[in-house]
């Protein structure tokens, strides 16, 4: 028996010191470094982390595209850092908001030498914690006793890296029913993942039929458009007109999961928003930012449902890879339910973008 925490319990750890600038030790393919968040870092930190080591900054290849940087390693960059360079400059790499004031930021020395493995554990724990794509890695030579000198956080890859790309187990915490202006007869679950993200509910309408397919609607949270009726986006018409519609039938599911912005979380799509406000698609803005078109996860939604007892659905979307993605993981979609609503003249270039690039069926 054992006290400690796991390997799941040490990186949601990981990803409170990173937002908190806190740095992480990893270890693997034969490297072992030290690993901090830019957007976290601060000057003293850095001048400590320059002590033990030589700091490699690591971008992922979107970011990269748009900085003329070389993406040596396919999906991420390693850039060295300059001597001189100060936290102000590492943040001007890695967020995109002065771009067009300062567009020049290199020349820039990629790296290209030995395993990336390790930086690319980094990048997917900075996603993870909803920072920005963008960290300073220092290989040293000590990483392990420095870890227990300095009470840091130590993960080996061998465990991590598997942990970072499956889906995390969804446990039900408790259900209530919650009578709505869709439908009396409502009830709302809560959901939990053991890695220590956010909560995921399921509202429920009626008492729908687990042997029948079920009118769902997987609908990803939008602080802006659900709460705030913003109308840069056509979210919130959604979520009402997909509750309004099951409550019309009298039974469904709406998923409502935590993954803001597309899964990169509220402050990046903000940041997101800043660069549409620059004149960027909302595609563009996500890759300049380092992210791709969409970092969402539907396995979850899928996940959910057959935790429900449901194995087939009219699927409520017009996003055509929710479609293949409820497939993949065993649900069948019997029937796509458009939802055709919200089209304001401020959200029209949204749109356009969502069905050129990322093939809404508008």
């Amino acid at each position: 028996m054992t006290l400690g925490p796991s390997i799941i319990e040490r990186i949601a750890r990981a990803r409170g010191d990173l937002r908190m600038g806190v740095p992480v030790v990893l270890v693997g393919a034969g490297v072992t470094a030290m690993v901090v968040a830019v957007e976290a870092l601060d000057g003293a930190r850095l001048a400590e982390l320059r002590g033990v080591g030589v700091p490699e900054l690591v971008i992922t290849s979107r970011r990269a595209e748009t900085l003329k940087a070389r993406a040596y390693d396919g999906d991420l960059a390693r850039i060295g850092v300059p001597e001189r360079a100060d936290v102000a400059w590492l943040r001007s790499v890695a967020d995109p908001a002065d771009d067009l004031r300062s567009p020049m930021k290199g020349p820039f020395q990629s790296l290209r030498d030995g395993s990336s493995d390790l930086h690319r554990a980094a990048i997917a724990l900075a996603k993870s914690a909803h920072l920005l794509p963008a960290v300073l890695v220092v290989p040293v030579v000590n990483g392990l006793v420095l870890a227990g000198d300095n009470s840091l956080t130590l993960l080996t890859l061998d465990e991590a890296g598997p942990e970072l790309l499956r889906l995390s187990p969804l446990h039900s915490v408790v259900s209530a029913r919650l009578p709505m202006a869709a439908s009396d007869a409502g009830r709302v679950h809560i959901f939990r993942p053991e890695d220590g993200g956010e909560d995921h509910y399921a509202i429920e309408i009626g008492r729908p039929d687990r042997t029948k397919p079920v009118l769902a609607r997987l609908h990803s949270a939008c602080f802006t458009g659900d709460v705030l009726g913003s109308l840069k986006c056509d979210c919130g018409p959604q979520l009402r007109s997909a509750l309004a519609q099951m409550g019309t039938e009298g039974a469904g599911v709406l998923l409502y999961l935590n993954q803001e912005g597309r899964g990169i979380g509220l402050a990046n799509k903000m940041r997101a928003y800043s660069l549409q406000d620059q004149g960027f698609d909302t595609v563009e803005a996500n890759h300049r930012l380092g992210f791709e078109d969409d970092e969402r996860d539907f396995r979850i939604g899928a996940d959910i449902l057959c935790k429900m007892g449901f194995g087939a659905v009219r699927l409520m979307t017009n996003n055509p890879k929710k479609l293949v993605m409820m497939e993949a993981c065993g649900l069948q979609v019997v029937e796509r339910v458009p939802l055709h609503v919200g089209q304001t003249s401020q959200n029209a270039g949204y749109l356009a973008t969502k069905a050129a690039k990322s093939g809404h069926l508008l």
